[in-house]
Parts: structure tokens; C-alpha cells; sequence
């Protein structure tokens, strides 16, 4: 179906149709300066179009019939002017035709006195660029040369009026050398400025160019010019940054987080950072330091899930902490800290479908436990890009935002403030307890009444709705496509505990040092000494804050599981945990590491001594005697092992006889002289001596 204005291509020229008489089509070239409406009948057209000689192509003025026109400018009064000279023309049909063309043109002359050339010019445009009153207007925008590089062989610009010389035209071979010294000094990420990349062109320049004199050296603004004209801006900003930076804080915005889950639960956000406040140990005598706070939320809600506050560095151990809590009923643990909920209140409960978090803490064999035995999907974001985890990086500045204004101890940007101010870490008040408190209640704030003005919510979702976490939630649980799963809480705190290897030896199951056994281990004759080769390749869960048992499992890839407990060989453990375990064992490994170089040195002074005797009694020893036989030498052993113990007894009696030639000094006693403290006689009594 044929359509005025519709653009055809014939061979190498384009061709708008113009106007529709039943069989037949005007239509007129519009690569062609000399172009007059044409005649065609409509059955030759579809017949090039059936043969694939004529087909239908974009129109290259179609931006004119959107195009804006300010209203009193010389372009809006010029189209105007030149619309009103041929609208009479154009209003009737005769104009397309050859024949009577001629006569309307010359009348239309004689009425307005405009000469037939401007009436033909501006009736060819009116027909070439779309046959509307935009099509009439001047090329402005295409004045100037715009994005088209400008050649002179004398220089370009405003003379100078001040500053010395006349300057140099900027050729390919200078445009060369701005290229390299842009590309090696400024578009990078060393934070170098475009002056700073002028003065390394001026070295190259000088080298180059001798002959010219320093005050016709190109200008920076030359080189800034140049460096506009050749890169776009994106490449700008891209190239003078970091790429890391660029990826996380620099680059367009062009998805959302909720956007990619079905539903609460579809994906849980997991990250960890050092919470900007100092604490104090629980008795308050001593600075322990900024603790460690993990997080998890939910993607499509913004639900706090679950979270970990503690001492102890990143790392898996911590993170499967925070996703225990995550994942199981939180009405216990707020009881803990004197805040009484209800399940209703923190309805995250269950193994969601998927877990996105840094490469650090999920990327390994440990977290596969939980893969294979739930289902769930860890999706590991790249290096260095905190914003691929967005949402949960807000919530660290969100929840610390709770406590900054107020607690003591609190970090700033310098640790001793101006003018005798003291050092912040001396400020701190709070003890683990109470910060974890704090936390706490205002995670529960957050989930049940903060409204998300910038949620970007879905169609379907009411109006009326007010857009908190927990409403979001409910609302999903009702409408959406619920991802968690319910698991037994047990089973899922074995499966998300550390695995470590273990192996079998005489004292029991060694896991880190320690020996455990339990009675399924004694039943299988697993630890029998009766020269068996043991069972190896085992594996052991551990809860870092128990070192008392570990969960053995006898079979791979299987859920069954042994409570081993700690043997008496290792009964210095019991009652601590694991990370207590791990720091006597690094003490004793040290201390033993200090006593073994003692040890080397004194072993280093026996082996000295020992040589040195040995060489001293050879020396000392006499020549032997060639008159007596070995016979006889040998036999003499007993006898003379006799004489050398009777001197060895004199001597030794004489050793320990009392020392007799030294005086005895003389005793003053204050309060008479005291009894002697010799055992008492009874002759008295025996023998009926009494006064």
C-alpha cells in the first residue's frame, strides 16, 4: 500500500511520493538538484517492487517534522515567509503537472513580484524534504562546519594582542605528537593534568622543531582544543578513571536490584564491614577495639534478615553466623537482648533461593554443603565491586546512622582532634552487649516502620500501600512467588557450620590438634590397633564457638553424622571454643619454637664437650702394653672394677663428712637461752624420780 511521503529506493536515487490519482503517483527525486514531480502508474511501481528493484528506505528529512523552531527567530520567519509565497500553489493540484506548472508560477510572480527562480527553489524543497512547512526551512544548523576538522595553512583564532609571537598552525604532524603525550599522560588514572601533558609535549616539541621560537610553541589551549575535538566525553571520563572506580561509582546507571528477583526470598545480599566505633571489654577496664558487623538482606523487600556483631575478623566462620540468624526464628535471640517480638514481626524464616557475596567469604569448597543439600544458588560479584551488592552496602550506612549522632567512642576523621583534643578511642562507653543491642533494635526499626521513598516498586503493587520492609514482604509472600524453603534448623546449622578434614590416629579423631571419639567411633573398630590400614578422606563440621564436639561424617556425600566429643588426652580444650583452641595451640607452638633454639644451643655445647673429652681422655690414655695379652687384660675387669668403686666410696665418704674447722660463732639470746629442741628424755618418769 502506497503512501504519500513514503521514500523508495530505485537503483542509486531516492524517491518521494507526493501525491496519489488512482492509477497513477507523483513522485520526485530527492538526490537530484534538477528533480521535477514525475508521473508513474501504480501498477509499474508494484511491478518493481515484485522484481526487488524498488524498495522502501528511511527518510533523510524526517527529523524536520519534529524539529522545535524558536519562536521570532530569523529561521521561524524565513519558512514562514517562503510557506506563505507557494502556499496557493501547493494547494492545488495543477502544480504537478509540467504542462500548467509554468503558467501558476508566473501568476503567483506578477502577485507577490518574487522572482519564478525563488518560487521554483522553494516549491523543489517544499516537494524534496517532506512537503510540510519545516521542510522550507534555512540549513542553520548545518553552518559552521560542525565536527568537521578546519584547515588553513595560517593559524586559526583570535590574534594575539599580549602575549608575545604569533603562534603555529597546529598540522598532522603536531596533531601526532598531542595524541601520544594525551594518550601516555592524561587519559589514564595517575591523576596527571592536561598542563602537566603539555609540558611533556613541549620536550617532545623542542626536540623535534628546533628552529621555532618558544613563543610560537603550541598553546595549551591548542592542546585542550584538540583534546575535546578528538575524544567524547564518555571516553573522557572513562579513560581519566580508575577502572575499578569506574565500574563501581563512575559508569551509567542502567538496571535495578529488584528488577531481577521474582519474589522474598529470590536473593539474599550478604557483605560485611568494621563498624566506625571503639568498644569496651565487659567489665568496661579495657579498649577491645571495632567489632565486625554482617549483614543480610533481602533483594526484592529490603529485609534485614539476619546479622552478626562480633570481634572476629571476616571471614566464613562469621558469615555463616549471620546467615544461621538469617534463616532461622529470631524471637529467641531478640529475647536475649530484652526485646520482646513476635514471629509476625521478622518473618524471615527459611533457605532462600540464592546468596550474593563478596568472592571471599562463600567462594570455596566449604559452601558447597549448603548447595548440595539445599538448593541454593551462590552467586559470587566481581573484584572490587561493592556496587554489584548495592542495597546491603546502603544498609551499613543506614544502620550506623542510628548511633553515630549519639555514642561515644565513635570514629572520625582524625584520631586526635586540634587545639588539645583527645583521642576518640578514649571515648569509648559501649561493651559488645550494648552495641549488639543497639543494632538489633534498629534492625527491627528498620524492617517493620522505615518507608522506602525510593523503592521502585512494580505495577501490580497497590497504591495504598505503604512501602516498609515488612509490607513489602507480606505483600510478595501473598502475590509473588515465595522462594524459601523450609529446613529443619538443626540440619541447616550442620550444613552451614565449617568443614574441615580430619583423620583417624591411636588417640582418636584428629581435627586441628585435638583428639575426639565418640561411641559410634569406638563400635566401627575404626581406632583398633590391630594394624589395619584406617579409613581416610574424612570430614568433620565444627562450631567455632564449641571446640567440645565435632560432627564427623563417616560417609562422603552423605547427611549422617557423628557428635564426637574431646578425649581425655585432650581435655585442656574443654569448655572453650574453638578460636581459643587455635590461640593455645599458637602459643604452645611458639613457646615450643622458643625452647627448641635453646635446646639447639645447649645440644650444640653437649656434642663440644662430648668431642672434646673423648679427645682429652685419648690424649691422656697410656700406650698399651704389648708384654700382656688381651687375655689377660680383659680378665683383670672384675678386680679393677672393685678397687676403682672402694676409692670411689672413700672419696665420697670423706665428700660429705661435716665440716669441723670452721668456729662456731658466737649466740646473745634476748630472752634467755630456748631448749635446745632435742627429743626428750623419760628417764625421770620411768624411773620414779619425782620432787
Amino acid at each position: 500500500m502506497l503512501r504519500i511521503n513514503d521514500v523508495f529506493r530505485l537503483a542509486q536515487d531516492r524517491y518521494r511520493v507526493l501525491a496519489l490519482t488512482g492509477k497513477h503517483v507523483f513522485w520526485i527525486n530527492i538526490d537530484s538538484d534538477k528533480a521535477w514531480p514525475e508521473l508513474v502508474r501504480t501498477d509499474e511501481i508494484e511491478r518493481l517492487i515484485f522484481n526487488e528493484e524498488l524498495c522502501r528506505t528511511a527518510d533523510p528529512h524526517q527529523e524536520l517534522a519534529s524539529l522545535s523552531v524558536e519562536h521570532g527567530s530569523n529561521a521561524q520567519i524565513i519558512r514562514d515567509q517562503r510557506y506563505e509565497l507557494i502556499a496557493p500553489l501547493v494547494a492545488t493540484d495543477e502544480i504537478y503537472y509540467r504542462d500548467g506548472r509554468g503558467q501558476l508560477v508566473q501568476s503567483r510572480s506578477d502577485e507577490t513580484g518574487t522572482p519564478r527562480k525563488t518560487l521554483y527553489k522553494n516549491l523543489k524543497q517544499y516537494w524534496q524534504r517532506g512537503a510540510m512547512p519545516n521542510a522550507l526551512l534555512p540549513d542553520y544548523r548545518k553552518s559552521g562546519g560542525k565536527g568537521q576538522k578546519k584547515t588553513s595553512k595560517k593559524k586559526l583564532g583570535r590574534p594575539r594582542k599580549i602575549s608575545p609571537g604569533i603562534g603555529i598552525t597546529v598540522d598532522a604532524s603536531i596533531e601526532k605528537m598531542f595524541r601520544l603525550v594525551i594518550d601516555h599522560y592524561y587519559v589514564n588514572d595517575k591523576g596527571n593534568s592536561l598542563a602537566y601533558a603539555h609540558r611533556r609535549f613541549i620536550d617532545m616539541f623542542e626536540a623535534i622543531y628546533p628552529d621555532v621560537r618558544p613563543e610560537d610553541y603550541p598553546t595549551l589551549t591548542q592542546l585542550r582544543y584538540f583534546y575535546h575535538r578528538e575524544y567524547e566525553k564518555a571516553d573522557r571520563i572513562r579513560l581519566r578513571s580508575n577502572k575499578i572506580s569506574y565500574q563501581k561509582d563512575v559508569r551509567p546507571l542502567i538496571g535495578t536490584s529488584t528488577a531481577g528477583v521474582l519474589g522474598p526470598g529470590s536473593r539474599y545480599e550478604i557483605d560485611a564491614t568494621i563498624a566506625d566505633i571503639y568498644l569496651l571489654s565487659a567489665d568496661r577496664q579495657r579498649i577491645i577495639g571495632r567489632p565486625t558487623l554482617y549483614v543480610v538482606v533481602d533483594v526484592f523487600s529490603r529485609m534485614v534478615t539476619g546479622f552478626y556483631v562480633g570481634l572476629e575478623n571476616p571471614s566464613y566462620v562469621t558469615a555463616m553466623s549471620a546467615l544461621v540468624t538469617s534463616m532461622s526464628d529470631k524471637t529467641e535471640l531478640c529475647a536475649n537482648y530484652g526485646l520482646e517480638i513476635t514471629p509476625e514481626q521478622w518473618p524471615t524464616v527459611g533457605v532462600p533461593e540464592a546468596i550474593l557475596a563478596d568472592r571471599g567469604e562463600l567462594l570455596g569448597h566449604q559452601i558447597e554443603s549448603l548447595e548440595k543439600a539445599f538448593a541454593v544458588r551462590i552467586e559470587i560479584t566481581p573484584p572490587y565491586r561493592g556496587d554489584a551488592k548495592g542495597i546491603v552496602e546502603r544498609y551499613f550506612r543506614t544502620l550506623q546512622a542510628e548511633f553515630k549522632p549519639f555514642a561515644p567512642g565513635v570514629v572520625t576523621a582524625t584520631k586526635t582532634r586540634k587545639q588539645g583534643g583527645k583521642d576518640y578511642r578514649l571515648d569509648a562507653t559501649l561493651s559488645l552487649q550494648d552495641f549488639t543491642q543497639i543494632m538489633l533494635a534498629s534492625i527491627l526499626h528498620r524492617n517493620q516502620y522505615a518507608v522506602l521513598s525510593k523503592y521502585d516498586r512494580d505495577s501490580d503493587m497497590p497504591n495504598d500501600m505503604a512501602l516498609t520492609p515488612l509490607n513489602i514482604w507480606n505483600w510478595g509472600i501473598q502475590h509473588r512467588t515465595g522462594q524459601l524453603k523450609n529446613v529443619s534448623e538443626l540440619a541447616l546449622k550442620i550444613a552451614l557450620l565449617p568443614r574441615q578434614k580430619v583423620h583417624l590416629s591411636d588417640f582418636g579423631v584428629s581435627c586441628f590438634g585435638a583428639y575426639y571419639t565418640s561411641k559410634e567411633l569406638l563400635a566401627s573398630g575404626w581406632l583398633h590397633r590391630n594394624g589395619d590400614r584406617r579409613v581416610t578422606g574424612l570430614q568433620a563440621a565444627y562450631d567455632p564457638a564449641v571446640a567440645d564436639h565435632i560432627y564427623l561424617f563417616p560417609k562422603k556425600d552423605s547427611s549422617e553424622y557423628w557428635v564426637c566429643s574431646l578425649t581425655d588426652r585432650s581435655r585442656q580444650f574443654r569448655g572453650k571454643s574453638m578460636w581459643e583452641l587455635w590461640a593455645s595451640q599458637e602459643e604452645q607452638r611458639k613457646a615450643t619454637s622458643a625452647a627448641k633454639v635453646a635446646e639447639t644451643t645447649s645440644k650444640r655445647d653437649l656434642e663440644n664437650l662430648v668431642s672434646d673429652t673423648i679427645k682429652n681422655a685419648e690424649r691422656s690414655r697410656p700406650a698399651v702394653n704389648k708384654k700382656q695379652s688381651k687375655a689377660e687384660t680383659v680378665r683383670g675387669i672384675r678386680e679393677n672394677r672393685k678397687r676403682e668403686r672402694d676409692a670411689q666410696r672413700t672419696q665420697q665418704t670423706k665428700v660429705r663428712q661435716p665440716d669441723s674447722s670452721k668456729p662456731k660463732s658466737e649466740v646473745t639470746y634476748l630472752h634467755g637461752k630456748p631448749d635446745d629442741g632435742a627429743f626428750p628424755d623419760f628417764l625421770d618418769e620411768l624411773f620414779g624420780d619425782d620432787e
